[in-house]
């Protein structure tokens, strides 16, 4: 089971393709810590009752920023419960929370979208790129055999980086990331950013030429590049303004989001129309209920959003 919580709207960098970019005047949430623990109660419960391992992955916003962050980190593992965050790696240089990441989580991917000077610009944080290579590498030498931190590094491809992708790819294998995933830039959080960034048809199709001998080569190098044959043909779909509908995603079977106001759904596109409050799930009978809710919810009343799916777990993000 892999549950993603975003755990705050607050973010420290100015992203033009992200809602969360600290520029945009806009209320920003935490989630309250009370409900956190909670929840991992149940996790907690449903793991040694069924046997089926969690994966809790912090999301935010920047969810290295959260003030509880560190304090429930140490507490949910002591539940036995495997963490893993995505960070923007502003805060990566502390050598406190350098400690708190090797203690506490099993993964930490880290946000890299190009070179130096494409990141740090379109990041809006000038000497960001160098300052994740060095952190990045910090926590690769620190890191222990017995229990090794998973380093994974995103990248947002769009028409802009995808030509220096390859050797992008082989820069962060240097670093000590032991994987690296890639999401096509979307249009749904900054639809004024989309039209002259986004992949274009022969993007895609030069995305899906170059990923074997890519692979290959990564692989020579002990590193996993991710992305399934059904993952590139939703890009490519989305490429080329095609819809791509999923009938069934098993909601809620291996897979949930929770957001910043502890709503409950299969995904973060869906929490509007299928959202179960946190509170609601008293015990893990009512954890237990949750898919086949979902799964009446979507009989019921099917979400828009179903009818060109944009989930990246659903195609198999992180496969190969």
């Amino acid at each position: 089971m892999i549950v993603v919580w975003r755990i705050t709207q607050h973010c420290n960098l100015t992203c033009p393709f992200c809602e969360w970019d600290r520029s945009l005047s806009r209320k920003r949430s935490w989630i309250c810590a009370e409900q956190v623990l909670h929840f991992c109660r149940i996790l907690r419960d449903h793991q040694q009752t069924t046997n089926d391992r969690v994966l809790l992955s912090w999301l935010g916003g920047e969810p290295l920023l959260w003030p509880h962050l560190c304090d429930l980190a140490a507490i949910v593992r002591k539940m036995g419960i495997a963490q893993s965050a995505t960070t923007n790696g502003t805060s990566l240089a502390s050598p406190n929370m350098q400690k708190q990441i090797l203690d506490n989580f099993s993964e930490l991917t880290v946000s890299v979208d190009g070179f130096a000077e494409f990141h740090d610009t379109m990041r809006g944080w000038y000497g960001g790129w160098e300052r994740i290579k060095e952190a990045v590498m910090d926590l690769a030498a620190r890191r222990e055999d017995q229990n090794p931190l998973k380093l994974r590094a995103n990248v947002v491809l769009m028409r802009d980086n995808l030509p220096d992708f390859p050797d992008l790819c082989s820069e962060l294998a240097a670093w000590g990331f032991d994987e690296i995933t890639f999401n096509a830039l979307g249009g749904r959080d900054r639809p004024e950013f989309f039209p002259a960034h986004s992949l274009r048809s022969e993007d895609a199709l030069a995305l899906v030429k170059l990923l074997p001998a890519l692979r290959v080569r990564l692989a020579q190098k002990g590193v996993r590049l991710c992305g399934s044959a059904d993952y590139l043909a939703r890009i490519s779909a989305t490429a080329n303004r095609e819809r791509l509908a999923v009938a069934n995603c098993a909601a809620g079977e291996s897979f949930l989001f929770i957001d910043e106001t502890g709503r409950i759904s299969p995904c973060n596109f869906t929490t509007s129309a299928y959202g179960v409050p946190v509170e609601s799930i008293k015990c893990i009978q009512d954890f237990t209920k949750l898919p086949a809710y979902f799964a009446r919810r979507r009989l019921e009343m099917p979400d828009a959003t179903c009818e060109d799916c944009p989930s990246t777990q659903v195609f198999s993000k992180f496969a190969t």
